[in-house]
């Protein structure tokens, strides 16, 4: 695919493409539109303290984990189309009642809940693979991964003015945060009826079993499970966060802890539930896949999306405080990481597709982005501006570019799961954010820096010794086993002879 062939809207694939990175979008507006309109609440709520928006920000992505595990199952068993709809059009609720809560309980709650539109992000991944190949998926997916994703961006720049000056009014800012939702809502329906899971004649191909993602060995389940255990330990540090910050007691912390502990269990049960029987059975050894390269990638987007979310978090207040900037100086340094966003992510998908091997691509950008973050733990009052902020935006094109190589490897991996596989490496980018953030708190700045770098490099390690390069990398179609082949001839039949009687 090249880039004049993004606007050939006539094409169906194209269509659905730019359906599902503005669905992203969407979603991504109602999800971060708080944070823009945070200091105007604190000026018009007099009981809401800087702390309760501390609180939210933490409430706004601790489901968001979880949610990822979970919607990756869904949308596998049902079809993006149908889950990417009901989720759009569920989360206009928790977004339209934050809006109007008059309450910290009601913040609190809808807040948290809100938090799992953020799951929306991996429904597009299986969407797109579903109708690009592999030769020309790494820069669809790097077009709704960027440009889906700059709906964060949109929030900060669109919802303040259309709050004070569109709307003004004590409560302008509480119709704009329902505008967001009003959108999710009548975009879920939109998105329901303009498009389809896969091209005429290609049928949806599920998981053997759902509940937990299958796996091809005994060593791979237990590599599952290790991998599973940091996504509770991720929600565990986030209420003790929020216990920190004075709004949950001891007590309750210790029952938060008890629920996630015996979630963990559920889960951890449902893994062998679901593949004890099928390696018991044998897994045939064209329907095999490694395990070790959803760790690999699991990794990548730990240390890469991970670190983008917590340098968004801390880079305008460095930044004035380092080079004793204003409020709005610092903010557009910082939103370059945005803007950038919408090059990057799409360049780090072509480069996937074109360089003819997506693993090398893979440990260049791990390797880049090490190196950038390393160089960022250097900067001080000392630097020129201009030298700092060239720095930012070099280490912030790897971040990002890594983070579209990330998602052009992940539906190679094993076609039926890549939405479950999505949403393990989707979840482990907030549980990057959640482990960087707090330690954040105990370091500085340029300590962080160096944190981040040494994540980065350890991801470098991880994949140089374990991600292989797909099969089928830059084929026309994926690489499919004996088992897929017979469902899709099945599917088929089924399919011929639905038309044939309707005809009759």
């Amino acid at each position: 695919m090249t880039v004049t062939e993004i606007f050939k809207f006539k094409n169906e694939r194209i269509k659905i493409l730019h359906f599902t990175w503005f669905a992203f979008f969407i979603s991504f507006f109602t999800w971060y539109n708080m944070a823009p309109l945070a200091t105007t609440m604190l000026e018009t709520m007099d009981w809401l303290t800087p702390q309760h928006i501390a609180a939210l920000g933490i409430c706004n992505v601790v489901l968001t984990i979880p949610a990822r595990v979970l919607i990756g199952s869904l949308l596998d068993k049902y079809g993006p189309r149908k889950v990417y709809s009901a989720l759009l059009i569920t989360m206009s609720i928790p977004a339209i009642v934050f809006a109007f809560g008059d309450s910290w309980a009601q913040l609190l709650i809808s807040r948290l809940v809100l938090g799992s539109i953020g799951a929306s992000f991996v429904i597009g991944i299986r969407m797109v693979a579903e109708w690009f190949p592999p030769k020309s998926v790494g820069f669809a997916e790097g077009i709704y991964g960027g440009w889906g994703n700059f709906g964060s961006a949109a929030a900060a720049m669109l919802l303040p003015w259309f709050a004070l000056t569109m709307l003004g009014g004590e409560d302008g800012w509480r119709y704009a945060l329902a505008f967001t939702g009003v959108i999710c809502f009548i975009y879920g329906f939109v998105y329901y009826f303009n498009v389809k899971d896969t091209p005429d004649g290609k049928p949806l191909i599920k998981p053997k079993r759902t509940g937990a993602l299958e796996v091809s060995s005994w060593g791979d389940m237990v590599q599952l499970i290790f991998w599973t255990i940091p996504l509770g330990g991720a929600l565990a540090v986030s209420a003790w966060r929020l216990a920190g910050l004075g709004f949950v007691s001891e007590t309750a912390l210790y029952v938060v802890w008890a629920v996630i502990g015996l979630v963990l269990v559920y889960q951890i049960t449902m893994i062998l539930k679901v593949n004890v029987p099928l390696l018991k059975k044998g897994v045939p050894e064209d329907d095999k896949y490694k395990f070790k390269n959803v760790g690999a990638l699991n990794s990548t987007y730990f240390a890469n999306f991970g670190a983008e979310l917590a340098i968004i978090s801390m880079l305008p207040m460095f930044f004035q405080l380092t080079f004793s900037l204003s409020a709005s100086q610092a903010g557009l340094i910082a939103a370059s990481f945005a803007f950038v966003n919408l090059l990057a992510r799409p360049l780090g998908g072509v480069l996937s597709d074109r360089m003819g091997s997506r693993r090398n691509v893979m440990l260049v950008y791990m390797a880049g982005i090490t190196v950038g973050l390393f160089g960022m733990g250097f900067m001080d009052s000392s630097w020129p501006l201009i030298v700092a902020v060239a720095i930012t935006v070099l280490t912030s094109m790897f971040i990002q570019g890594a983070e579209g190589a990330t998602f052009a490897v992940i539906p190679m991996i094993k076609k039926r799961v890549t939405g479950q596989i999505a949403g393990m490496a989707g979840a482990y980018g907030n549980v990057g954010a959640t482990i960087y953030l707090t330690l954040y708190t105990f370091v500085t700045p340029q300590q962080f820096f160096f944190i981040l770098a040494s994540g980065a490099l350890v991801s470098f390690l991880i994949c140089f010794f374990t991600l292989e390069e797909p099969k089928n990398s830059f084929g026309e179609d994926y690489y499919m086993s004996s088992d897929e082949i017979d469902v899709i001839n099945k599917e088929t039949e089924i399919e011929v002879e639905r038309l044939k009687k309707k005809v009759l």
